[in-house]
């Protein structure tokens, strides 16, 4: 099973590698739907994940004074490159690594799905994902509690149903989309919600 989902992210990271590479300088200082950050931000941030082991992440949380926000944009600055090509030659210098920070190995699939969206979107780059792992990312995130970086607590009074997967999750008022629509929605980004419908749709934007 490890060794299935890593063949899924590494497929992730080549994806992206790819699109990057045929980006000129400007559209890496694109606003992407991460706020605040650029695309060169997130994929420094990329860079860093793809690096950071399970110790290290305890080692960088102490020196952060356990402030995950303040770890996460430190980690970014220190992976971030002079210049784009520098940034993307530790990106593709990381991307075969199999270190991971706490937390279920699906989330490695969240995190390329999702931060891949916010560097594609604002550059209108559309990318057809394996349906294996969006729904694998989507079941990950509303598995886990919020305190786990999840979406367990916010999409608990909805049901998720997506209308490209045979995926149907929770219960109450339905919430309906593609599985990448529902995806980005429990991780916050907006931008996805006027791709969803159901009275679900609704319950979970005000709850977001």
């Amino acid at each position: 099973m490890k060794r299935g989902v890593w063949s899924l992210v590494h497929a992730e990271r080549a994806a992206l590698i790819e699109d990057l590479a045929a980006l000129d300088p400007q559209q890496w200082e694109r606003a992407s739907l991460c706020e605040g950050w650029t695309v060169h931000d997130v994929v420094a941030h990329l860079v860093d994940t793809y690096r950071t082991t399970r110790i290290g992440f305890f080692t960088r949380m102490a020196k952060a004074r356990f402030d995950f926000d303040r770890q996460t944009a430190s980690g970014a600055a220190k992976e971030k490159g002079g210049t784009p090509l520098e940034t993307l030659h530790r990106l593709r210098r990381a991307a075969p690594l199999t270190a991971t920070p706490p937390g279920p190995l699906g989330t490695r699939l969240v995190e390329e799905v999702v931060h891949g969206e916010d560097i594609r979107r604002p550059l209108g780059i559309a990318r057809d994902y394996p349906q294996e792992t969006v729904v694998g990312a989507l079941r990950t995130h509303t598995g886990l509690s919020a305190s786990m970086g999840g979406a367990k607590e916010l999409v608990a009074p909805i049901r998720l149903r997506a209308v490209d997967a045979d995926v149907a999750i929770g219960e109450g008022p339905e919430a309906r989309g593609t599985a990448l629509a529902l995806l980005l929605a429990v991780n916050g980004r907006r931008a996805s919600f006027d791709e969803l419908d159901g009275p679900g749709a609704a319950v979970l934007a005000g709850r977001a």
